[in-house]
């Protein structure tokens, strides 16, 4: 029977972790467990390690604009006290409401912003993180700028707990934009969506999100046709700008906008819960290759159209997506399967490795050389 166990603090979890590897014992090592369909599914277990009961704040200066956690934390309860000092970390993860800190990283999961704000790696200023040995190794720290070399945080982000066990978190933190305004444009064809995204980037604009649905998709948020969501914010008048300059948009504020926003941000998750035998498929490419990724789909797509990634939901997982047999859409598009039905088998979700993975093994043997971290996630790879 798998031991469960909730440690307190960092040290703890450093503790319990060495103790694991002196033993041999397999770790399964997460936070609420909101994504066990993503990622490949964890293997039986020795003990279960959760992070749930650290949710400390450890250090937080509003003035600095930065903020140090515990990666038990939920992420929900991280944004509620940034907002009360109108301050933000822009991920927009899926299962935020849910999730903890430390998943979110774990996972590398963002949303619509990434256009403007990056991903959880451009966030992320410093870390502590524990490993098998026992041992805790700091990362970074709590300035925006610090001494070159490498950052071995930046590993634990999209690890899925492979490597070691994220326990603080330090971010930087970005003022909230004193107006936002959504601007939705329908089309009636996929290349008229495109090229008016192509425009835009083009122009003086520079939106935080510029996020495509297919008509399957739209129609999950209450819309129809091709829809182009362009997300804004600052000024008043850098947001009546847009106005001025997509006229022919329907413009969302206030409590529209933040509906609308959450629907995309929660397409996944909704989409998962309905449909068990379900998959969301990750297909990165250049922008200009998008439009035979997106065309080749029949069911709900949502893109980031500015940053070359289509999400691609299956209401039946895909036999595999490395070969050529529908689900490999377009020459030169990296696909991946991000989430599948529960205990999937790992052939055929993600494509063979390229020259990187030894790179990524050494890494492994060098942090878990017993594999006894969450196997099984990142599709029994690593």
């Amino acid at each position: 029977m798998e031991e469960l166990k909730q440690p307190e603090s960092a040290e703890e979890l450093a503790a319990m972790l060495g103790a694991a590897g002196a033993a041999g014992r397999q770790v399964g090592l997460g936070g609420r467990a909101t994504k066990t369909r993503w990622g490949g599914p964890v293997g039986p277990a020795d003990v279960r390690i959760s992070t749930t009961r650290m949710t400390r704040v450890l250090e937080y200066e509003p003035r600095d604009l930065t903020i140090s956690v515990e990666a038990g934390m939920p992420y929900a309860q991280l944004t509620a006290l940034l907002e009360k000092n109108e301050q933000m970390i822009p991920l927009d993860p899926p299962y935020a409401a849910a999730a903890t800190v430390g998943g979110v990283l774990a996972s590398n999961q963002s949303g619509p912003r990434r256009r403007l704000y990056g991903t959880a790696r451009d966030l992320v200023i410093g870390m502590r993180f524990a490993t098998m040995e026992g041992t805790l190794v700091q990362s970074g720290g709590m300035v925006v700028k610090n001494v070159a070399g490498l950052d071995m945080g930046k590993l634990m982000i999209g690890s899925w707990g492979t490597l070691g066990a994220i326990a603080t978190v330090n971010f930087k933190l970005i003022p909230r934009d004193k107006s936002t305004r959504t601007f939705l444009l329908t089309f009636g064809s996929l290349d008229e969506a495109l090229a008016e995204r192509t425009r835009i980037l083009q122009s003086v604009l520079q939106p935080a999100a510029v996020d495509l649905l297919n008509p399957a998709a739209a129609a999950r948020v209450g819309r129809a046709g091709w829809l182009l969501a362009i997300g804004t914010g600052g000024s008043k008048a850098l947001v009546d700008r847009y106005s001025r300059e997509l006229p022919k948009a329907d413009a969302l504020e206030g409590m529209a906008e933040r509906a609308f926003w959450r629907s995309v941000e929660t397409f996944a998750e909704m989409f998962l819960a309905e449909h068990p035998a379900g998959a969301v498929v990750k297909a990165s490419t250049p922008l200009q290759a998008m439009a035979p990724v997106i065309a080749a789909h029949d069911g709900p797509v949502v893109a980031r159209a500015a940053n070359g990634v289509a999400y691609l939901y299956h209401q039946t997982a895909p036999n595999s997506v490395a070969k050529p047999n529908g689900f490999w859409p377009a020459p030169g598009a990296q696909m991946v399967m991000d989430a599948g039905p529960a205990g999937r088998a790992a052939e055929g979700l993600w494509p063979e490795p390229g020259s990187e993975f030894p790179v990524m093994q050494k890494i492994k043997d060098m942090l878990d050389p017993q594999y006894l971290l969450n196997k099984g996630r990142l599709y029994g790879r690593i």
